[in-house]
C-alpha cells in the first residue's frame, strides 16, 4: 500500500475468466476453476495482510445451477475439497468465514461441512470473508421481502430491508472488482452496491495476482465518493 492510498473497508470480487482461462490452455473446465479457487484463497489472504475489513466473492450464482451436470458436480466437489485445505490457514489468519446465498440448493454433506467451518470461525476477529455461493441478488431480495412479511414487518426503509438481507450486519462494499473484460454485475449485489465504486479489468482471474489487486486499489484512492450529494 502507498501512504497516500485509500485502502476500500469492503471489497466484493466477481471472479470471472477461469473457463475462459481454461480454453486458452485447452484444459477443462473444471482445470480452470482449480486454479481460479487457488487464486482465490491467495487474494484473500493478500487482503488479509493489507487490512482490508470484508471480502465478498461471487463463488457462484443461482444461474450457475443451470450449466451441465458435469461443471456443477465439478464445482461442489472443489468447494467440498477446499474447505479442508484452506481452513487452517483462514484460522492462522484469523478470518471469519461466512457463506451467503440460497443453502436449499446445496446438497447435504456440502453444506454440513460449511456450517461446520463457519462454527469453526466464528469466533476470528480479522478481515470477514463472504463467499456468495448459490447467490443472486434478484432472489435475494425476494426471499429478504418474504422474510420481513412472515417477521411481521408492514413498512419497509433501507434499514429494515437490510436486517432482512444475507448482507445483514455488513457494510455496503465500496469497492467491487469485476475480472475477465465483463462490464456488469451479473446479479450479484445489486441492493448493497447502489454506491459501490466499479472496477473492471481484462484479466482473467485466475491471473489476478498481487499487483492487479493494488492497481484496482490506487484506481479506487484517486476516485471522489458523494453518494449523490
Amino acid at each position: 500500500m502507498k501512504d497516500n492510498q485509500t485502502l476500500p473497508g469492503h471489497i466484493a470480487v466477481i471472479m470471472d475468466g477461469n473457463g475462459r482461462w481454461a480454453g486458452k490452455r485447452l484444459l477443462p473446465r473444471t482445470a480452470g476453476h482449480a486454479a481460479g479457487l487457488k487464486r482465490f484463497a491467495e487474494i484473500a489472504e493478500i487482503c488479509s495482510d493489507i487490512g482490508v475489513k470484508y471480502l465478498t466473492v461471487y463463488a457462484f450464482s443461482t444461474e450457475n445451477i443451470n450449466r451441465s451436470a458435469e461443471e456443477v458436480s465439478g464445482l461442489f466437489s472443489l468447494a467440498y475439497n477446499a474447505i479442508d485445505t484452506y481452513i487452517e490457514k483462514l484460522l492462522k489468519k484469523n478470518i471469519r468465514a461466512k457463506v451467503i446465498g440460497d443453502v436449499s440448493m446445496i446438497g447435504g454433506p456440502l453444506l454440513q461441512k460449511i456450517r461446520a467451518a463457519e462454527q469453526k470461525l466464528k469466533d476470528c476477529t480479522g478481515m470477514t470473508l463472504c463467499i456468495a455461493f448459490c447467490y443472486g441478488g434478484r432472489h435475494e431480495l425476494a426471499q429478504a421481502v418474504n422474510a420481513a412479511v412472515s417477521a411481521g414487518e408492514r413498512e419497509f426503509d433501507d434499514e429494515t430491508i437490510g436486517r432482512y438481507l444475507y448482507t445483514a450486519g455488513i457494510p455496503d462494499p465500496d469497492l467491487l472488482i469485476r475480472t475477465g473484460g465483463e462490464k456488469r454485475l451479473s446479479n450479484f449485489l445489486l441492493y448493497q452496491c447502489a454506491y459501490s465504486e466499479l472496477y473492471f479489468c481484462d484479466t482473467l482471474w485466475p491471473d489476478f495476482g498481487r499487483s492487479e489487486l493494488m492497481a484496482a486499489i490506487e484506481d479506487y484512492s484517486k476516485r471522489k465518493r458523494r453518494f449523490g450529494r
